[in-house]
């Protein structure tokens, strides 16, 4: 049986905007993306190929091709669509009002899995500063909340050794390892699968960075 919020063409958890929540690098919020995000998400994009192209799935076209400025309204009308759909949570890292990367929840299933994974990247100038970790808590939160999800897993090379650090220092436990799972720089890669249910979130994500310090509220 669908839920209430399903049958009436609206999707738990979505449209949201979520923070603030204050980081070393300054003050972290999420919003939906926007036509208008083209010029700053592709500037960004291209300026960080050598950072980000490693961990990335591939796809048709060249990086210039996926990520110039011409690429942008096709993938926002995607990420709407889905996001309408109830299939995902696409949203914009805006650091002290400034575009500086992208969170995602995509693959939601609901019924008796109310499962999806969180995919995310910020650019070069944001990632010391706690940008990545504030971010994910933020997502991660409100999937267990307004979201209405029980898990949500997250995929890592296992040379990505960022990552996986922001995923360790929210909790995230190691499940396994998928062999040859995505098609990233050329080549089948292998990733870490990591997760949290429910069960595992009790004090919140962002209540856990406050008590050790990494974050404060607004």
């Amino acid at each position: 049986m669908q839920s209430t919020d399903l049958v009436q063409g609206r999707h738990p958890g979505w449209p949201a905007r979520l923070g603030p929540l204050t980081v070393s690098a300054g003050v972290v919020r999420l919003r939906p993306p926007r036509l208008t995000d083209a010029s700053a998400w592709s500037l960004l994009r291209m300026a960080d190929r050598t950072s980000l192209e490693n961990w990335e799935p591939g796809g048709p076209g060249t990086w210039a091709e996926r990520n110039g400025l011409l690429s942008w309204p096709g993938q926002w009308s995607a990420l709407r669509r889905m996001a309408r759909r109830g299939q995902s949570l696409p949203f914009m890292i805006l650091v002290d009002g400034e575009i500086a990367g992208q969170v995602t929840v995509g693959n939601v299933v609901r019924g008796a899995l109310r499962s999806a994974w969180v995919g995310y990247w910020v650019g070069s100038r944001f990632t010391c500063g706690g940008v990545a970790t504030a971010a994910v808590a933020l997502v991660v939160d409100h999937c267990f909340g307004a979201g209405g999800l029980h898990r949500v897993e997250a995929t890592v090379r296992p040379e990505n050794e960022a990552s996986l650090r922001v995923l360790a220092k929210l909790g995230f436990r190691e499940e396994g390892l998928f062999r040859r799972y995505l098609d990233v720089a050329g080549g089948w890669r292998d990733h870490v699968c990591l997760a949290l249910t429910v069960e595992d979130h009790v004090e919140g994500l962002i209540s856990r960075l406050v008590a050790a310090g990494k974050a404060r509220r607004g």
